[in-house]
């Protein structure tokens, strides 16, 4: 699916693209049996104190209720559509099972309307199919992996996202995630063939502050022009570089800092660490 970039009818227009939309289905609006209205938290929890920051407005949003389970083991399912989801980067595939129930799932790389697919041990794997790791071929390209059976997926779920299945011993697969970690998942969790599509939506240039402001990113405040009693890098006399190593509210480190607790019980899972971000140089040992 390419990029469009409009003519340069105003600043905004000048510097912005959108996706073009063509591999969606024509005339077909959202499955109303499946969705539901998503009330915004503004980044608030259930004490209504703000524990993610400049979050709020944007516009309204119906929820799709994504199949992150496909548990409808043996029963052939025929893709309907492929619509559109505001919540997610990914585009969803709408699926009527043979039961005649309906169902949305992550659209992935090569799904077309008519296509079938189906879940279970025993489905060949094809895009589209979902099986546990067990069954699935070393080498294949997987997404939405869960990480405890019967859990749902949690893994490689934005669009272009794909894991690859590099082994199998014992009671554990290896995988290797989309940001480079590789880790061990166990045999029996499920895992969806095929790459999620959309990966052009990584493209794609905003051009302007209020199609941010359109998914409710409100503006982000520097550290280093807050007061010191509001920020620990704040305060100063004109324009400063926060006098430490960028922090958050907290006193959190903000870059390159570890924040996983060493005693973690899933840390045995983890074979390599992913890499760490550009700000890191090399041999620094952070």
């Amino acid at each position: 699916m390419p990029v469009k970039v409009y003519k340069p009818t105003s600043a905004g227009r000048r510097n912005s693209s959108v996706l073009d939309f063509s591999h969606l289905t024509k005339g077909k609006r959202r499955e109303k049996s499946l969705t539901e209205r998503l009330h915004d938290k503004t980044g608030r929890n259930a004490l209504g104190h703000i524990t993610s920051r400049f979050r709020g407005g944007g516009a309204r949003k119906m929820y799709r209720k994504v199949d992150f389970l496909r548990d409808k083991d043996g029963i052939p399912a025929k893709v309907a559509a492929i619509e559109y989801d505001p919540n997610r980067t990914a585009d969803l595939a709408l699926l009527f099972y043979a039961d005649g129930e309906k169902r949305y799932i992550l659209a992935p790389k090569g799904l077309v309307v008519g296509m079938q697919v189906l879940s279970g041990a025993k489905c060949d794997p094809e895009v589209g199919n979902s099986m546990p790791l067990e069954t699935i071929p070393v080498g294949l390209q997987v997404h939405n992996v869960e990480l405890q059976p019967g859990r749902g997926g949690q893994l490689a779920r934005a669009a272009g996202g794909t894991c690859q299945l590099m082994a199998r011993e014992g009671d554990y697969a290896t995988l290797v995630l989309p940001s480079g970690e590789m880790r061990k998942v166990p045999v029996k969790c499920r895992a969806t063939i095929g790459e999620i599509g959309n990966a052009d939506w990584q493209n794609v240039r905003w051009g302007k502050a209020g199609r941010v402001r359109y998914m409710g990113r409100r503006p982000h405040n520097r550290g280093t022009a807050q007061n010191p009693v509001t920020h620990p890098m704040g305060g100063g006399e004109g324009r400063t570089g926060g006098g430490r190593h960028p922090v958050s509210p907290t006193g959190v480190l903000a870059k390159g800092g570890k924040t996983r607790r060493g005693k973690a019980a899933s840390n045995k899972f983890i074979l390599r660490r992913r890499s760490p971000g550009k700000h890191v140089s090399v041999g620094s040992g952070s």
